[in-house]
């Protein structure tokens, strides 16, 4: 496995996979790595002949005031992880790397990003699609792996490749949990014990949302009661919102009649947390779902 910091060692390095002919995947991560994101590399692994993953703390998807300077790092710990899943290339840039000083050009994504997350963290998703098209134009991917867990990122990205003809082929994987049902997050070190279990009203309200919908409920709003209601009066939790979306256009829906999605974000502490389920009304939804885009 080799690990490279620079822009220029990275596209020697895949390049020269590509000139033998190599099929190339990108991780796109920001380190402190959990088995969500090893279970995208193993992903990569499967479909591609050379697997790259790059560990960047980006700070343009973080608002003023979150948790850029605090978010968790460890390197050299992603690193060993990394070496025992066949990954071929580690590239792990500095800020001054990836951006010069005078970096004024952004990826606006467009629509899609205005609501939920978009809304609650204004600039997020141009952060996010500014780093990602950056990404892919160092390593030029034929095949990039996002998670599920991140769902409105999932297709955001799936549309800046589609609408820059990026030439990527995006692959979503399904959710990893804790065997408490906890979505897998970076961000879940920050938690205390207390505060955990109040994070699990997360789930347990998608949980409820698949369950009113397995009984026979079409209404979107009463849909959304039902996750509103699991979460009520939880200690320490700030929900932010609650809804059943289209699953592409994450547009609200009105009735549960076809496949939709579920999403849900709050606060518990100073830990921000989100979390998702597919809804299916005709069938069982056993949880998340593969998604692949750009097909």
């Amino acid at each position: 496995m080799e690990r490279v910091a620079s822009k220029a060692e990275a596209r020697l390095a895949v390049t020269e996979a590509r000139r033998e002919g190599k099929t190339i995947a990108l991780v796109p991560t920001m380190g402190a790595l959990h088995e969500g994101h090893l279970s995208l590399v193993r992903a990569a692994c499967e479909r591609a002949d050379y697997v790259a993953v790059s560990v960047f703390v980006n700070p343009t998807q973080f608002a003023p005031g979150e948790d850029f300077e605090s978010y968790p790092r460890d390197l050299e710990g992603d690193l060993g992880l990394l070496a025992g899943e066949g990954v071929d290339l580690v590239f792990s840039p500095s800020v001054g790397a990836m951006y010069a000083a005078d970096a004024a050009a952004v990826v606006h994504p467009g629509p899609l990003a205005d609501h939920w997350e978009g809304e609650v963290r204004p600039g997020h998703f141009s952060g996010v699609a500014t780093v990602v098209t950056k990404l892919f134009s160092v390593v030029r991917p034929d095949l990039a792996f996002f998670g599920e867990k991140d769902y409105q990122q999932l297709r955001v990205v799936e549309r800046v490749v589609t609408d820059l003809d990026l030439g990527v082929r995006v692959v979503g994987c399904p959710i990893v949990r804790d065997d408490d049902g906890l979505a897998l997050s970076s961000r879940n070190a920050y938690l205390s014990a207390e505060e955990r279990s109040s994070a699990l009203a997360l789930p347990a309200a998608l949980e409820a949302a698949a369950a009113a919908v397995a009984w026979g409920e079409r209404e979107a709003r009463a849909v959304e009661r039902a996750m509103l209601e699991r979460v009520a009066g939880v200690r320490g939790l700030e929900l932010d919102y609650a809804v059943v979306v289209d699953p592409r256009t994450l547009e609200p829906l009105d009735r549960v009649d076809r496949t939709a999605r579920a999403l849900i974000a709050g606060r518990v502490g100073r830990t921000r947390l989100i979390d998702n389920a597919a809804l299916a009304p005709s069938a069982d939804i056993g949880g998340a779902g593969t998604t692949e885009g750009n097909r």
